[in-house]
Formats: structure tokens, C-alpha cells, sequence
């Protein structure tokens, strides 16, 4: 196939890019900013959501869907929100199309002026909210846990495939509660689902965390998040959960009658994840040879490439691979057996390596007299011998092997590229010159927190759940701190 991307350490973003396009995952479509996803970047998508979708479910969750268009005056009720979204919005304003009176095509017919604008769904706390008001009469119609599986649009103006895109797939729970207590204890409980499918699944370790108030989602009153490090030693937020408090209820009226028969607010929770987990699965693990995927997410687990001469070779080497195939599908292994004629071993071999299949077999005649195959990794390219009669459970237990180390190896590089750091030139100093992630002290405000990132492009990704009460004194202001916060430069 040819050198098919470019080296990491020559040009990252480059990397990326050429990376997404060359394995089949997305292109970039005719609408700017919006991207095409691939088959293969689709099939992807779709084992994180059945994973996550039977997660969510095993929490009580239930889907459903809202519309994709929500009326303006619903922005309206909620000031926070509205204020928070308001620069990312796409509008609806016609509704109809003309031909053009001198014969330039089609216009937009301006007596087809939309009563009410129509806001593309950039998140649907509101739309949601407002359905929630008919549904919710009582306390026994609590709690209401829902979520959709949907797109959503926010108007970038800087986009790059997956990570940043005007159009994305996503989740999006929406949950209404009798008590603080229990939307409160929602909203952890989603964070750690999304912590356990990011670590057990997309082998990526996270740091658990409350985001500052700047970065608070808006209209929440807390919101939790998973912040993951990228090869490059940069951050990205791979989940968020929200605490809503009563915000929402009382912007639409949504109240429920208690036990005692008292009137009272609801209280309410979101949390999503979207396509850019593509993102954050192609950066933490991948290398310059193409996609390393973990096997619980690879569309194909297991490739077997026959190599061969005559129809007679690739008969009896079929009969092998067949077996093979059953065997492995009977215990949840997806294996495809390339006898394409039409591409040569060698260019199967480099594309296998390039979209990130796990496990490959190849058999030829010599492994057929033999009585062995070779069975070759992605994560470590190790290449070994096994009986044919051992390959199955072999291979099988090499997937949990792979998927395990791909997790450990990006869990020793977050760790060799966490830092702690006590002033401020330090702090730029190691930014600089090794970037990950940094812990500092922070005196708690909002100016110093906007000063810090101006300065140095880093921003505060969260305050670790499991920040310990240290006291020292914030690295920019000097003034006191009871604890370090997580600073990285993100996507």
C-alpha cells in the first residue's frame, strides 16, 4: 500500500487527519464543517453505542426522541443556557423554496417567513423540559430516566473530523428526580458509567473531576466530567455529566405533587457522549503505521489472510480458515477471512495493520504441512508460531492480552507525563517543553483561572474528585489554595 500517513512526531495534527481519511473512518463532506462518516468509522460508532446503550439500560434508563427543531422563545426561559448557546445556534427562518424569477436557480421565497424561528437542536434540555411538564404529574412518575441517541448542531467556525464537527452524533440522558439527593446521585452515576466504558472498554484512562464554574455546562449547577490525555500530552473531555438542580424545572413549570400532596420542583440531570470518542480513540492509541484499536470496539476482531499458488492451497487452507471462523463466532469473536484474489497478501497485511485489527492469521502450504499459523498482533506487531489445533484459544485469550495492554501502555504514559508543579515559571516551563498534565494550586477565582489560560493556552480541566486537601499557595496569584486542580492544554 505505500506509506499511507504521516509520522506523529513530524506533524500530529497532520497525523490525525491523514489518519481518519486513509483508514476509512470520515471524509469531509460538501457542507463546511460537516463530516461524512465511513462504514468502517461507523461500525466503530456503533459498538460504543450498543455497549453504552446496554449500560445506560442497566441503569433503568429508557430511549426515546425529541424533535430536531426547537421553538426560540424555549432558549428564552432559561438565561443561562440561552447565553451559553446562543453563538453556536443554526436558525430556521423559511420554509419554502422558489425558482428564481431570472433563472438562477432556486431562492429562498420570502412570503414563507417562519412565524417562530426554529433553533437546529445544538442540546434539548429545553424541548425536553417542556415535554417533561405533560408527563409529570406526581411523585409517583418520578424518577423519569431518559436518554436519546441523536444529532445535534453547533455552529463551529475551526472544525476537524470527529473532535470538532458543525454536525455530530450523540447521547443525551435526561433525568427528573424527587430530590437533590437523588438527581445528585444520578449525575455521579452516569460520570462513572462513562469512566468505566472509557477504561474497560476504550482502554483510556481518565481523571475523574468537577468542572470550574467557568466551564460549567449552561445552566447547570455542577457539572462532573472524564478528562483523558492524547499522545501529544494534550487533554480531551471524553464525557459530562450535569447536575440541573431546579434550573429547567422552574423555567418550564414542571412540578409533581408529593406523598403529603405538597407542590414541588423537580430536580433534573443531563449527561452525553458523542462522536468524539472516534477522536479520542484514534489519538491515545494509534501510531504511525495506522489505527490500534482495542478488541472490544474493533468491527473486526480477527482477520485470517490465506497466502497461496493454486485453487488447490487456498481450498484446503479455506477448510482451515472456515473452522476457524465458526469457532471464534461461537464465542463472540468477529473474524473475517480475506480470500479476495483481486489484492496480494503483503497489501492485506498493510491494510489490516492500517485500519487496526487486532489479531490477524495468515496460513499458507507451509503451515499446512506444518501443522501451525502465524498469528500476528497490532498492539506490539509480535509475530508467533502456534499449532494449528491451539490457534483458537490461543487467539481468544490474546484479545483480553491486547486489550489490557493497550489500556496499561496508555495508562504508563499519562502517568510518566503527569506533573506537579509549585509556581508559575515551572508551570509555563514544563507546558512548554513537556506538556501532559499538570498539578497546581489554584486560588479558587475566576480571574486568575482566565489570566492563567490567556497567558499559556492551558485551562483548568477539572477539580479531581479525588483531590486531597493540601494547602499551598495558588501558583499565579500566591494566594491560598486548600488543594491542586488539573491544568492541560485540550482539544
Amino acid at each position: 500500500m505505500g506509506k499511507a500517513i504521516p509520522n506523529r512526531s513530524e506533524d500530529y495534527s497532520l497525523w490525525y487527519n491523514e489518519l481518519v481519511k486513509k483508514a476509512g473512518l470520515a471524509e469531509n463532506s460538501p457542507v463546511r464543517g460537516c463530516m461524512v462518516i465511513k462504514p468502517y468509522g461507523f461500525a466503530i460508532w456503533e459498538k460504543m453505542q450498543d455497549i453504552l446503550d446496554k449500560m445506560f439500560k442497566e441503569t433503568g434508563h429508557s430511549n426515546a426522541y425529541f424533535p430536531l427543531f426547537i421553538p426560540k422563545s424555549f432558549f428564552s426561559k432559561e438565561a443561562n443556557h440561552v447565553e451559553g448557546f446562543a453563538k453556536e445556534c443554526a436558525i430556521v427562518t423559511h420554509y419554502r423554496l422558489k425558482n428564481d424569477e431570472e433563472g438562477k436557480g432556486v431562492v429562498v421565497d420570502p412570503e414563507a417567513k417562519l412565524e417562530e424561528e426554529l433553533i437546529v437542536r445544538p442540546t434539548s434540555e429545553t424541548v425536553i423540559w417542556d415535554s417533561y411538564k405533560n408527563w409529570i404529574q406526581s411523585y409517583r412518575d418520578l424518577p423519569l430516566l431518559i436518554n436519546q441517541w441523536a444529532n445535534v448542531v453547533r455552529w463551529e467556525m475551526r472544525t476537524r473530523l470527529f473532535l470538532r464537527t458543525a454536525e455530530f452524533l450523540w447521547q443525551e440522558g435526561h433525568t427528573a428526580h424527587a430530590t437533590s439527593e437523588e438527581a445528585q446521585a444520578e449525575t455521579k452515576q452516569m460520570l462513572e458509567v462513562y469512566a468505566d466504558f472509557a477504561e474497560n472498554h476504550m482502554g483510556l484512562p481518565v481523571v475523574k473531576g468537577i468542572k470550574t464554574e467557568s466551564e460549567r455546562f449552561a445552566g447547570a449547577v455542577e457539572t462532573y466530567c472524564i478528562e483523558s490525555m492524547m499522545q501529544d500530552g494534550k487533554a480531551l473531555q471524553a464525557g459530562t455529566s450535569h447536575f440541573l438542580g431546579q434550573n429547567f424545572a422552574k423555567a418550564f413549570d414542571v412540578k409533581y405533587a408529593t406523598k403529603e400532596g405538597k407542590e414541588e420542583f423537580v430536580w433534573g440531570t443531563s449527561w452525553g457522549v458523542s462522536t468524539r470518542l472516534m477522536g479520542a480513540l484514534i489519538m491515545a492509541h494509534s501510531d504511525d503505521d495506522g489505527l490500534v484499536l482495542p478488541p472490544k470496539l474493533a468491527p473486526i476482531q480477527v482477520v485470517i489472510v490465506p497466502i497461496y499458488k493454486t485453487d488447490e492451497e487456498l481450498a484446503r487452507i479455506a477448510e482451515l480458515a472456515d473452522s476457524y471462523t465458526k469457532e471464534l463466532r461461537s464465542k463472540g469473536v468477529s473474524v473475517q477471512f480475506d480470500k479476495r484474489e483481486t489484492h496480494k497478501p503483503g497489501w492485506k497485511f498493510a491494510e489490516y495493520e492500517l485500519k487496526g485489527v487486532p489479531v490477524r492469521i495468515a496460513i499458507g502450504p507451509k503451515d499446512m504441512e506444518n501443522g501451525t499459523v502465524e498469528i500476528a498482533r497490532r498492539d506490539t506487531k509480535e509475530k508467533q508460531t502456534i499449532n494449528q489445533g491451539d490457534a483458537v484459544g490461543f487467539v481468544y485469550n490474546l484479545l483480553d492480552e491486547i486489550q489490557q495492554n493497550i489500556f496499561s501502555k496508555a495508562l504508563n504514559f499519562k502517568k510518566e507525563n503527569t506533573h506537579r508543579v509549585d509556581d508559575y515559571e515551572t508551570f509555563k516551563k514544563v507546558l512548554e517543553t513537556k506538556g501532559g498534565f499538570i498539578y497546581a494550586h489554584w486560588d479558587g477565582t475566576a480571574e486568575t483561572e482566565a489570566k492563567i489560560s490567556e497567558e499559556t493556552k492551558a485551562t483548568i480541566r477539572c477539580i479531581p474528585l479525588d483531590q486531597k486537601q493540601e494547602e499551598g499557595k495558588c501558583i499565579y496569584s500566591g494566594k491560598p489554595s486548600k488543594g491542586r486542580v488539573l491544568f492541560a492544554k485540550a482539544y
